[in-house]
């Protein structure tokens, strides 16, 4: 394949596939970090079976491999509802990474000075309030480094849909394999896009990291 149409052709091809993969992990990351707030909570301050319950789901995620998951979840999700392969794919990907997401925002609930609770009490806010108000916002913030990571993750963890026979661009890539049969080219072609679009993405969270960054707080 020549340079020129490695350029005219084939990366705007997987670019129409690339578009897909941002639907996806758009739609799985905003979820899990929805679902992973919603659990990180209860994670922290719920009761000891609460947080036993909780911990056990995460270990549970986290020893699996991803696609393994995925495919566990997607032929339960297309089983009781009657879903494309695109939404039961992203849907799943959005669980699995919620509970990625639990650890990092337990993580950054737990690294907030207790006092500051105990303040707030002591000042008559309630409990509910003082974790909405005061503690969840720090939270976001300090843990925007480790969730720049994990939505680096979820983006090259999509890839994973093209088992499902969603059109992002790992299935488009095989498609273009299977007529022209040039893989190392093809491949690199996927390889450069990803890193375009991951890259992409580390500045734009560099960009918010900055600021949102807490005065005080290195």
């Amino acid at each position: 394949m020549s340079i020129t149409r490695f350029f005219t052709y084939l990366m705007p091809y997987l670019a129409s596939g690339m578009l897909v993969t941002i639907e996806v992990s758009a739609i799985a990351i905003l979820s899990g970090a929805v679902a992973g707030v919603l659990l990180a909570i209860p994670r922290v301050y719920g009761s000891r079976i609460v947080r036993n319950i909780l911990m056990v789901f995460g270990i549970f995620f986290k020893s699996i491999p991803n696609i393994v998951l995925l495919l566990i979840l997607y032929f339960i999700i297309a089983g009781a509802i009657d879903m494309s392969p695109f939404g039961a794919g992203t849907f799943s990907l959005a669980i699995i990474s919620a509970f990625y997401q639990l650890e990092i925002f337990r993580g950054a609930l737990q690294s907030i000075d207790d006092g500051q609770m105990l303040a707030a009490r002591a000042m008559g806010i309630s409990k509910k309030r003082a974790i909405l108000k005061i503690m969840l916002p720090q939270a976001i913030r300090r843990s925007l480094p480790a969730w720049a990571n994990e939505m680096s993750i979820v983006v090259k963890s999509s890839s994973l849909v093209y088992v499902l026979g969603v059109p992002e661009m790992h299935r488009l890539a095989e498609y273009e394999n299977a007529r022209i049969h040039e893989p190392f080219i093809i491949y690199i072609a996927v390889a450069l896009m990803y890193f375009i679009l991951v890259s992409a993405i580390n500045v734009l969270i560099s960009y918010f990291e900055k600021r949102l960054q807490i005065p005080g707080l290195s």
